[in-house]
This record gives structure tokens, sequence and C-alpha cells, in this order.
């Protein structure tokens, strides 16, 4: 008689050591966000249901809670197992609207069109922006973008793909809005980078 065969469900696939894991994970993230550019690794410590990866739902599952909404892209709407994976494990509220979630998540990048639909915080209180995470399959191999700004000797390279379309333009926008605007963190394949609003793009030729 066959195995029978286990089909794993959304009660399944989060951290085994959620102390551990999640020091882990923020660890990473911060490293990140302190060098804007750089590549960290990731640990993996999370299964999660496709097109949800494990370096997205660890990032996600490290940072949101209960008072933290968070928005899908359409890719990711279009299962029922994502979003009843983030819900369990983080106990976050999804929500339809981009100006109300506290972090995104987008799994396909290159449907992104407006950096701007989401909450760019306000002058008096700039940290209550989305912070959106990205899911892409490199963080070498796309377009390279030359990056400045705090944290950064000099100038630093990343090269993530895919990339919402008129990226530069998108990011000198929300740069103007500063201190107000979006932070974006990059989730690849076991690692992380991170482009905090602060973070200056150079144009090319520049």
């Amino acid at each position: 008689m066959p195995a029978a065969t286990h089909t794993p469900t959304v009660y399944e696939g989060g951290f085994s050591d959620p102390v551990g894991s999640s020091q882990a994970v923020f660890r990473a993230l911060m490293d990140a966000m302190a060098r804007p550019g750089s590549v960290q690794d990731l640990p993996v410590v999370t299964a999660p249901p496709a097109p949800l990866t494990a370096s997205a739902s660890a990032l996600l599952a490290t940072l949101a809670d209960a008072d933290t909404p968070v928005w899908l892209d359409p890719t990711l709407m279009k299962t029922t197992e994502v979003k009843d994976w983030i819900v369990f494990h983080t106990g976050a509220e999804i929500t339809p609207h981009q100006s109300e979630a506290a972090f995104a998540l987008v799994a396909s990048p290159g449907g992104l069109a407006a950096l701007n639909g989401f909450s760019l915080g306000t002058q008096e209180f700039p940290d209550r922006s989305t912070t959106l995470i990205l899911q892409v399959s490199s963080l070498t191999d796309g377009a390279a973008l030359t990056l400045e700004g705090p944290g950064i000797k000099g100038q630093a390279s990343l090269a993530p793909d895919p990339m919402p379309p008129h990226f530069e333009a998108q990011w000198q926008a929300n740069r103007a809005a500063f201190p107000r605007g979006v932070d974006l963190v990059f989730a690849g394949p076991d690692c992380v980078a991170a482009m905090p609003r602060s973070t200056r793009l150079v144009r090319e030729g520049a």
C-alpha cells in the first residue's frame, strides 16, 4: 500500500524557532537598511505556499502583527492559501487599500505601476508610511542602480530583477517627498537588500 502523501496546510511552514528565527531575520534586515545596496544573507526559516517566497514570508512574519495591515498584489491575492498563511502566522489584517497598508507584499514588481499609491506618511509622522517588500529573482542580474546617501560610503550598486516600470522616475518622486515616502525591501533568494527613502538614485551619466 503506498504511503499517504502529506499535503501542507496554512498552519505549517512558520518559524520552528520563533525567537531565534525572527532575531536572525531582523538582524539581516537591519543590516540591509543601514547599508543600502548591500546584500545580506537571509536564513531559510519559513516554507510558505507559492507564489509567496521563503525570503519574503520570513521578512513579513518578522515584521507584521495585528496592528500592521498588509496589502498583497494581484498575484498573491489569487491564492487563498497565501492570504490565510499570512493571517495565521502574523495576525495581520489583509487590506485591499494600498494607502492603509503598513506593509505591502509584491510578488510581481513589474506590475507595480505606482509607488505613490501607498501611504507616504505625514510631515508629523513620516514613519506611518508603507514598507514595500518586493519579491525578486535576483539582486545582481537586473539593470544596475547606482545609489548614494546615508549608510553608503561613496556609491553602492544594486541590480534587482524584476523591477517596477519607470522605476527611476518613481523613485525620484518618492525621494522628493522626504522625510515622507515609502521604503523598499528586496526579498531575493535567501538574501535581502533595501532602499530606504533617504537613498538617492544616481542618474546614468550624472
